[in-house]
């Protein structure tokens, strides 16, 4: 019934962003609101950082044009408020620089909306090692930690051209496909919008790269892949056996969808752990910066990465049905480590020989 709604949102979506980008870049020029390359940074030449303005007003407008409130209005309006509240956060530390720990309270204010109003929740481990439902207390705090972890995760790999962008297409278009198959329309929408906004932005951050997305973009296509991905949990995991849409092994294969921002963001997190740092402390230890250190260029490390994560999207579900969720989980996270390691030894490698 809805899914030409889907369609036209994405279409609207990509155009509002297409449109209002070659305007963003021009008042971020005449403000000085611009990324200088320096430090950690791996570009060249000042670029404009607004980009998740472009990209903010292309979902808002689809969102709110194409759902069908009146079937959907309850959880979408708070789902919106999150969206609105990431935005402000993204927005004023791209103009100003905010504190990590200041920008962590919000991120778990805008959590905190979507678990308590509009339900978005892991309601329990759907029988990894024996736990299926979860004490309320423990499901507010995972599903918390698990938004922020995703938020956070496309935050720290939006550091090369195109790469944030072209995950994030890669995250909505697999769960909005799924979403649209289940007719979940709402969600369908959320993450048609979300890519039909991206792939506008990208046309402009491909290199050479005229706008970057910035804390804006990178926390709201964060937020929307996080939002989308417990939804995928949750509901598959209520869908009766035999229906056609039915994934086996679904938190798995969640996992697998997600694998490079997530795996990424542990890694990191935990080696900064490890070594006595804050886990939000800036670094150049990111997957991303390994490959560029390698000698290869920003469109050929996003275009790896990319490709990687597909793979790791086709191994989840056509393994799904042969197997259980910590099984799957366990082959996940043991291929990842093992590419990691090549990866390391490959940049070790190459660190000698310039030495």
């Amino acid at each position: 019934m809805y899914d030409y709604d889907v369609i036209l949102s994405f279409i609207t979506a990509f155009t509002l962003t297409y449109f209002a980008i070659p305007s963003v870049i021009h008042v971020a020029k005449v403000k000085n609101l611009v990324d200088v390359p320096g430090g950690r940074h791996v570009h060249t030449e000042v670029t404009p950082s607004l980009g998740g303005f472009a990209i903010f007003a292309g979902m808002m407008f689809s969102i709110l044009l194409w759902t069908p409130f009146a079937q959907y209005g309850g959880d979408m309006q708070y789902i919106l408020c999150a969206f609105v509240i990431i935005f402000l956060i993204g927005a004023k530390d791209d103009i100003v620089p905010v504190a990590a720990n200041k920008k962590l309270v919000g991120q778990i204010f805008a959590a905190s909306i979507l678990f308590f109003k509009a339900e978005v929740q892991i309601t329990g481990f759907h029988g990894v090692m024996g736990v299926e439902q979860l004490p309320f207390g423990v499901m507010a705090l995972l599903t918390i930690f698990t938004i922020l972890v995703i938020i956070n995760g496309f935050n720290l790999i939006d550091g090369i051209n195109g790469l944030s962008g072209s995950i994030a297409t890669l995250i909505c278009g697999t769960l909005g496909i799924w979403f649209l198959l289940i007719k979940r329309y709402d969600l369908a929408i959320i993450a048609f919008s979300t890519a039909g906004a991206v792939i506008a932005f990208l046309k402009y951050n491909y290199t050479p790269a005229k706008i970057f997305m910035g804390d804006t973009g990178s926390l709201l296509i964060g937020l929307a892949c996080a939002i989308l991905t417990i939804n995928f949990i949750e509901i598959n995991n209520v869908l009766e056996n035999q229906h056609p849409w039915k994934i086996n092994a679904g938190p798995a294969v969640a996992f697998g969808i997600l694998i490079f921002p997530l795996f990424d963001t542990l890694r990191v997190f935990i080696t900064r752990a490890l070594s006595g740092r804050s886990p939000l402390s800036p670094d150049r230890n990111h997957i991303h910066h390994l490959l560029i250190d390698t000698g290869v260029s920003h469109m050929k490390a996003t275009t790896i990465l990319v490709f990687v994560n597909m793979v790791f999207i086709i191994l989840v579900f056509m393994m799904a049905q042969y197997t259980d969720t910590l099984s799957l989980l366990i082959l996940v996270m043991s291929v990842a480590l093992v590419m990691m390691a090549g990866l390391f030894y490959y940049v070790s490698r190459n660190r000698l020989r310039e030495a």
